[in-house]
């Protein structure tokens, strides 16, 4: 059976929202991405469809691997830290995480035609890369005013209400959220070039998602008369998901310096499964009894089909001194469908009434000069939320720097920088409201690239 969302305690008629990840909130997260790539391919911001000759240029436009003239292999580590400041009825709370992480790794093996046909070479690759890192956490503290456990447990069973103590009054509440996990992929592509005026290829991609989640609510409450409640419920999800997509592009070349960029990448189909844990423990200082409900894993299937993308790039090439690109994309989030659709009618409609196709761009350049090579760029993703704030869109810049050792050897540096806010609604209370989050991302990745 599916996640449950609601959960009812068998004494008293507590009814709790689950507050690890809704299906339309997990289905919207699994078809986002961190844009993750080699450092020279961030350094600009990953503005790289009409450029080509770089493994994360591929994953944007599986033409790119034809614009390569010599076969390369590069592999991308990563650090990232990251804050998170939360804000819930006037208290405000930060913390503070930094994560080391292997992100790429790809390679391709070029093939010259040397005899009297039009398509000049083609291209094999194959490409690991992360597409987005679940892991973070962050705590949010406050008084609402508005309890979620309101009942005694214990004193209940008699059937006489004049001895129901009610905890109506909040003194504070309390809620933790820890993510850790994973969404990677493996790309196989290859690619071909026509003449001096056409790059196409394609792309075939498997899909992995890796996540876990665990989230503590604790809600301190009393009934005016000293008497004192005390509320620990701890929510365990664990999801994982497999998939596979595919992607075609093109690059022109109308004149020799200035080329366009067309490319798609289809849905993602994922199957999930998932593993879901719930407890609750509840006292009162009135009675030493504690209240425990520990329930038993709960698991689930289902599939998942997230929105296509279209991006269309422009670049120019200024000699072997530099290039300006810019890459525009479009993602209908409209199109995610959860599946069996019976057993998601009510998340299919929240998603479809809730969420909006976004529009998303990037503009990057790269200066050279001797063996350095300096990069920079920006980016701007709308929210897919159709009642996000212009808060809640991501924006962010980008430099790079990259060191030619030798005609083999490269080292590039990157330095990215995004922020956006979020809510949260951790409780299902129509009058309560969700806690603001500001979350601040600062990435530095190297790349070593070795050419053939």
């Amino acid at each position: 059976m599916k996640k449950i969302i609601l959960f009812t305690l068998l004494i008293a008629p507590f009814i709790i929202k689950a507050q690890s990840l809704s299906y339309t909130d997990a289905a919207v997260l699994f078809s986002s991405d961190d844009d993750y790539g080699t450092a020279r391919s961030m350094g600009m911001s990953n503005a790289f469809g009409a450029l080509g000759a770089d493994m994360t240029a591929v994953d944007i436009n599986p033409a790119g691997l034809a614009v390569y003239n010599r076969a390369e292999f590069s592999t991308t580590m990563g650090y990232r830290n990251t804050d998170i400041n939360s804000s819930f009825y006037g208290t405000e709370l930060k913390n503070n995480d930094d994560f080391f992480r292997f992100t790429q790794a790809g390679g391709l093996m070029l093939f010259n035609n040397y005899g009297n046909s039009e398509f000049k070479k083609f291209a094999i690759g194959f490409n690991y890369s992360v597409v987005k890192d679940y892991s973070n956490s962050f705590f949010v503290n406050g008084n609402s005013g508005i309890p979620e456990f309101v009942d005694d447990p214990y004193l209940n069973y008699d059937g006489d209400d004049t001895n129901n103590i009610y905890y109506d009054y909040v003194d504070d509440q309390y809620f933790t959220n820890y993510m850790s996990g994973i969404n990677d992929k493996f790309a196989f592509s290859f690619a071909t070039q026509y003449k001096d005026l056409l790059y196409l290829g394609a792309s075939f991609n498997t899909h992995h998602i890796d996540l876990y989640q665990h989230a503590i609510f604790e809600e301190y409450n009393n009934d005016g008369n000293n008497n004192l409640l005390d509320a620990y419920l701890s929510q365990s999800l664990s999801t994982y998901g497999f998939g596979f997509n595919f992607g075609l592009g093109a690059i022109i070349k109308p004149i020799k310096n200035f080329r366009i960029g067309l490319a798609y990448q289809s849905p993602i189909w994922y199957d999930f499964s998932e593993r879901f844990i719930e407890d609750l423990e509840i006292s009162v200082s009135n009675d030493p009894q504690l209240y425990t409900e520990y329930s038993d894993p709960n698991y689930f299937d289902y599939q998942l089909t997230t929105p296509g993308k279209f991006t269309g790039s422009l670049a120019y090439i200024f000699g072997k001194h530099g290039l300006v690109s810019f890459d525009y994309i479009y993602k209908n989030f409209q199109n995610i469908i959860l599946k069996p659709t019976g057993e998601f009618i009510n998340e299919n409609q929240d998603l479809s009434e809730g969420i909006k196709g976004t529009s998303s761009f990037k503009l990057g350049t790269e200066w050279r000069t001797n063996i350095f090579s300096f990069r920079g760029g920006y980016r701007f993703s709308e929210s897919p939320y159709k009642n996000a704030n212009t808060s809640e869109n991501l924006s962010g810049y980008s430099l790079g720097l990259g060191i030619k050792f030798s005609r083999s050897i490269k080292l590039d540096f990157a330095y990215d920088n995004s922020s956006y806010n979020y809510q949260y609604q951790f409780l299902n209370i129509d009058e309560m409201q969700p806690a603001n989050l500001e979350e601040n991302n600062y990435r530095i990745t190297s790349s070593l690239v070795f050419s053939f």
